[in-house]
């Protein structure tokens, strides 16, 4: 690069280094006057007597408080510890039975599959496709998917469907693979497959680290797996915005993967999954660290119940083995290999997304600092890089984006579950209806009859319109392929000189010894029964209970508790915003800096290309006049949603469903056969239009098959109020089929169709 264009970038780098700065101060000023203002109007005079009483309600309350928390902190050692010795079970909301487990498979894994048993109440539709939840193995222990009666699992059963869930142990099967753990979810899916073979193939559904376990399965396997969600997945492990997801910049600040093999050989070989909450807890200093518990203390009647249940998930930590840890990331989170297909799960196999043809559905948030929007979806344009490219692929994306909810809240959150995983629970029967392509997701609420009621929209996108999430269209990528090559350089050194060393000195007992004293796990042990200053403070804190005394609200010793929970809170966000500024920069002064020597590197995005047909349109097209009354009506509604700007509602796909869904016939093919038929159909559409409309006699040769889905589309207007593009559309199928089976000339010649059959399109 010219010198004089490299000055360019670091004065641009500065410079927002400079804004950012700048930003952080005003938003501390802000929020410390906001304080100040708050506190002065709280703060009034008052005489002798209110003051005092004031006083001492206040005392009492906060004395009481002081009690109650830390009783509710031995709780969480005391619950954590039971945890700990009950073998740390799945924390679900439902009862489950064990269907198969791994450790005793071929090539063991410490997976097992469970059946989620029906609460009560609730009846399961055997017609119905049942769900597999694979929950994230990201430190934590499995039960996300289903920690709520309001969750995934939940809705899941309330519209009938059996679930299945993949949960895991807390120490990993000696000298296991991520090889091992795609081999055994793939089994997994088998095995659900089996036990509901009048089905269709089973919905697949991945949480986090989850989700791109799905996808590795529905690579490995695509013939037993039905449509998949992925919800808040990391899967374009490079992509995000400055000054707003940290995290990426950790694998560059580190050095790349070798602390993650540092971290396994201090564990004898094994890894803490209490290293990977750390990285968590990393991001918001301010709720780590004060805002929790502050939320605890000062809502102490009310609050300590969902604390401990959250805590108790949270707590739970579990170990990969060092090629598990290693292999993630290596390959994901630095190597950024997935979408490129060079992440290998055995010599000379390398997981193949393009394989996958099953539906996909990705749920993001903007809220979500850890899987930003931009990783969660990019993974479609590296792949596809254009939108035809991802329609003559036959596949079907649903994008649907949160506009808030941090990462845990697309998981956890009970009002999250009952708008957004309920209506993704209601979209599955359809979405394998849908044409080819991208197609974002939105919500609709109706709060009319007292009861909130939803509709789901579909409308059609441009993948190359997702580079309108990215800051630099991408370029901002380029120096997270130096992190990687200098990764590889340190890791090599790292194997060489140290691991055998550490290797040899720490023991498994050692690592057993150092997990136990990890600052996480310590603040839990520490503070339970084994804890002789808490072990007696029980009774008191059940009296305190028992004997709350009312405070002013409005007085000012509460004002001066907020301004300094405020200040607190704003002095750790402060810290934050300057740490992450400072971080980000350096990452960039040092890993451009090396990225912009080398030109070779360039953005992962390419410019859009014209699309060479494959051979699979040149095939679709040599059909334009072959097939039958499934595959008309099929065109007849590819052509409509054409017309009509590719905009769906869910509500008016069902209602089509339940008029002429069995006369059309879809729903009466194994799914893989009508998903076919949709993709040649959408093909033919797609490339052929007008053929397409004009050939439609030749697949309804029968004046009884013209009649019939004339008399289908006329039950759907006659029903469904349709916008007059639709109108047209059928206006239009009732010319041609009047027409007959050819086209005449104006002196009546035959005039033929052409033919695509062979030719390069």
């Amino acid at each position: 690069m010219d010198p004089l264009d490299m000055m360019k970038v670091y004065g641009r780098v500065a410079e927002i280094y400079r804004l950012r700065l700048g930003e952080a101060v005003s938003a501390y000023g802000a929020a410390m006057r906001g304080a100040a203002s708050a506190f002065a109007a709280a703060g009034r005079p008052q005489d002798p007597v209110s003051a005092w009483r004031d006083t001492v309600s206040y005392t009492f309350d906060a004395a009481q408080r002081s009690l109650i928390f830390w009783d509710t902190m031995r709780q969480r050692g005391n619950n954590w510890i039971a945890h700990e010795k009950a073998g740390k079970p799945p924390l679900l909301a439902f009862d489950y039975e064990t269907i198969a487990d791994a450790r005793s498979f071929a090539r063991p894994a410490n997976y097992a599959l469970v059946r989620i048993l029906p609460p009560e109440g609730v009846t399961l539709d055997p017609d119905k496709r049942p769900f597999l939840i694979i929950d994230p193995r990201a430190g934590h222990g499995p039960g996300i998917g289903g920690f709520k009666a309001d969750s995934e699992v939940g809705f899941a059963l309330k519209a009938g469907h059996a679930v299945y869930m993949v949960i895991f142990f807390p120490e990993p099967v000696p000298g296991q693979t991520l090889a091992d753990v795609s081999l055994a979810e793939a089994e997994f899916v088998r095995i659900v497959r089996e036990r509901h073979p009048t089905c269709d193939k089973p919905v697949v559904m991945g949480n986090c680290q989850g989700g791109w376990a799905a996808m590795l399965v529905a690579a490995l396997d695509p013939d037993n797996v039905g449509p998949i969600v992925v919800n808040g997945a990391p899967m374009s492990y490079w992509a995000g915005n400055d000054a707003e997801n940290p995290m990426r910049y950790a694998g560059g600040v580190l050095g790349g993967a070798w602390t993650a093999s540092l971290a396994a050989d201090l564990g004898g070989g094994v890894f803490d999954g209490a290293y990977l909450v750390d990285n968590f807890e990393y991001l918001n200093p301010a709720n780590t660290y004060f805002g929790k518990y502050y939320t605890l203390y000062s809502r102490i009647d009310t609050e300590p119940a969902r604390f401990l249940e959250f805590e108790r998930w949270w707590g739970g930590y579990f170990l990969m083995n060092r090629e598990e840890i290693k292999w993630i990331v290596e390959n994901l989170f630095v190597g950024n290999k997935l979408a490129a297909g060079k992440a290998e799960w055995a010599p000379g196999k390398s997981f193949d997304l393009k394989a996958v043809r099953s539906p996909i559905i990705i749920f993001a948030s903007l809220g979500d600092n850890i899987t930003p929007p931009q990783q969660a979806i990019n993974w479609v344009a590296d792949l596809y890089p254009t939108t035809q490219a991802l329609k003559n692929a036959g596949q079907v994306v649903v994008g649907l984006m949160h506009e808030s909810v941090g990462h845990l809240g697309i998981f956890v959150s009970g009002a999250v579950a009952r708008r957004e995983h309920a209506q993704i629970v209601d979209l599955i029967d359809h979405v394998e209806g849908l044409a080819p392509g991208l197609y974002g997701m939105t919500i609709e609420e109706d709060h009319s009859g007292g009861e909130v009621k939803y509709d789901v929209t579909l409308t059609e996108r441009q993948v190359e319109d997702l580079d309108l999430l990215q800051k630099y269209s991408r370029n901002d990528e380029i120096p997270f392929e130096v992190v990687a090559n200098v990764s590889q350089v340190n890791a090599r050194a790292y194997e060489t000189f140290v691991h055998p060393v550490l290797s040899a000195v720490v023991t498994p007992e050692m690592g057993r010894v150092l997990r136990a004293v990890h600052p996480l796990r310590a603040a839990r042990w520490g503070l339970s029964d084994l804890n002789p200053l808490l072990a007696a403070l029980a009774p008191f804190a059940e009296f305190a209970r028992g004997q709350r005394t009312p405070r002013n609200e409005d007085g000012p010793h509460v004002a001066a508790e907020h301004f300094m929970a405020t200040a607190i809170t704003a002095g750790f966000d402060l810290y934050r915003q300057l740490r992450d500024a400072t971080v980000e920069t350096e990452f960039f002064r040092l890993y451009g800096t090396l990225a912009m020597l080398d030109p070779d590197l360039t953005a992962p995005t390419t410019p859009a290309i014209v699309e060479q047909r494959p051979v699979e349109v040149a095939s679709a097209l040599a059909t334009l006049r072959e097939g039958g009354f499934t595959d008309a009506a099929v065109r007849v509604a590819l052509l409509a949603q054409k017309r009509g700007g590719g905009q769906q509602r869910l509500s008016i796909l069902k209602q089509i469903r339940e008029l002429v869904g069995q006369e059309v016939g879809l729903l009466a093919l194994p799914a893989d056969d009508g998903q076919a038929i949709i993709r040649r159909q959408s093909i033919i559409v797609e490339h052929a239009p007008d053929e397409a409309l004009a050939t439609l006699p030749a697949l309804l040769p029968t004046p009884e098959a013209r009649a019939h889905l004339l008399t289908l589309l006329d039950r759907l207007l006659a029903n469904i109020a349709f916008g007059p593009d639709v109108n047209d559309v059928v206006a239009d199928v009732k010319r041609v089929l009047a027409e007959g089976p050819a086209r005449q000339g104006a002196e009546g010649q035959v005039i033929p169709f052409p033919s695509y059959a062979g030719q390069a399109v």
